[in-house]
């Protein structure tokens, strides 16, 4: 995009939690910060074989303090703090919702300014454009805190008075979503404000720039994802396309099985290299045991066998049937039975099954 000889260069440099987003002109630099994190106390999701294991708020820890320590650096960082909380507020996530919610007012802190959004509720049935009703709630207090903006001559023109601090369970797709939806309208107002823009004009009316910088922020959530949950990002049909597919919500259907996946039978390896690489836990060259022999019990192999042996039966007797119905109905109701209360017993031992990390004692997993 060019205008008066002045060429635009759009840098986009992603960290986490901090997002940074760089625009540099020959003439001007821009910069607007929000940042991302988890929900600011102790809690825990153990893996257990369930698809979504339920939260766990400690109670044996002084959440308060936690949590006031955290946003009092960050408010010496960023001055003030809206947070946007994407989790559900019902089910098994509304009591982090309830939670947060009681430790904002609990503070006291005047510079901190809760909103939560209940992402999916409001998005369920493909309604993706009730995103706007939350950049609309918070676009007034987008204005306030503005954006740094440096002249040619180093001198400062305007300073951000606050930031946006976002989070969903996990941090990467939810979040990325509404940040990039923030991110696009504070751009909006920098390329007016350079001129790059009349009043009026959007930026998706610029539909090569507008593929640049969607791709750019589906592909923060991409880099993300990958070092924390192992897949590409959810939703980054919408990211990339301003559009909710059937075609992108079958490919989260497919990460999210890849993630499970992952989350219960690969990632306490990924722990542990995680751990000797950060030398958080030292090798002791008196013990001649490794810790990351882990035997396990008869349940760890009889178990499934029993149940893949059931359901292959049971699906057997469903294609080669009987001489009568009720002795097909018989076999499949037993093999069928079988197959169920296997599974359940894996269900109700799944912490025996899944691959937990080795290095770590054992009272920091439970």
């Amino acid at each position: 995009m060019y205008r008066r000889r002045r060429r635009f260069i759009l840098f986009l440099r992603f960290t986490n939690p901090v997002l940074h987003t760089h625009r540099y002109f020959y003439t001007h630099t821009n910069l607007f910060t929000h940042t991302r994190g988890s929900i600011p106390f102790y809690w825990s999701q153990r893996p257990n074989l369930k698809y979504k294991p339920k939260p766990q708020i400690s109670k044996v820890v002084n959440h308060l303090d936690g949590f006031q320590r955290h946003f009092d650096s960050q408010v010496v960082l960023y001055g003030k703090q809206v947070i946007l909380n994407l989790i559900n507020q019902k089910g098994s996530e509304k009591p982090l919702e309830l939670a947060f919610d009681k430790m904002v007012t609990s503070s006291g802190n005047g510079m901190i300014k809760y909103i939560a959004f209940d992402f999916h509720k409001e998005c369920s049935r493909m309604r993706w454009h009730r995103l706007q009703i939350l950049l609309d709630s918070v676009s007034e207090i987008q204005d306030e805190f503005g954006y740094f903006l440096v002249d040619a001559e180093g001198k400062v023109l305007m300073n951000q008075e606050g930031t946006f601090r976002s989070n969903c369970m996990d941090c990467l797709d939810r979040t990325n979503v509404i940040q990039s939806l923030l991110a696009r309208r504070a751009l909006q107002s920098q390329l007016q404000k350079m001129g790059l823009l009349h009043l009026g004009q959007k930026i998706e009316d610029q539909t090569d720039f507008e593929k640049i910088y969607k791709n750019a922020w589906a592909d923060n959530a991409d880099a993300c994802a990958k070092q924390y949950a192992g897949t590409g990002a959810l939703k980054t049909d919408f990211t990339r396309t301003g559009k909710r597919t059937v075609w992108g919500a079958v490919m989260d259907g497919w990460n999210s099985a890849i993630r499970y996946y992952k989350n219960n039978f690969s990632d306490g390896y990924r722990q542990d290299s995680i751990d000797l690489f950060l030398g958080n836990y030292a090798v002791d060259e008196a013990d001649w045991i490794t810790p990351l022999q882990d035997p396990k019990d008869w349940k760890f192999l009889t178990l499934p066998i029993v149940m893949v042996v059931a359901f292959s039966m049971c699906i057997i007797c469903l294609l080669m049937a009987g001489d009568t119905w009720t002795e097909t109905l018989a076999y499949v109701l037993f093999w069928g039975t079988a197959s169920v209360l296997t599974g359940g017993l894996i269900l109700f031992n799944g912490r025996d099954f899944v691959d937990a990390p080795k290095l770590v004692q054992k009272e920091k997993l439970d």
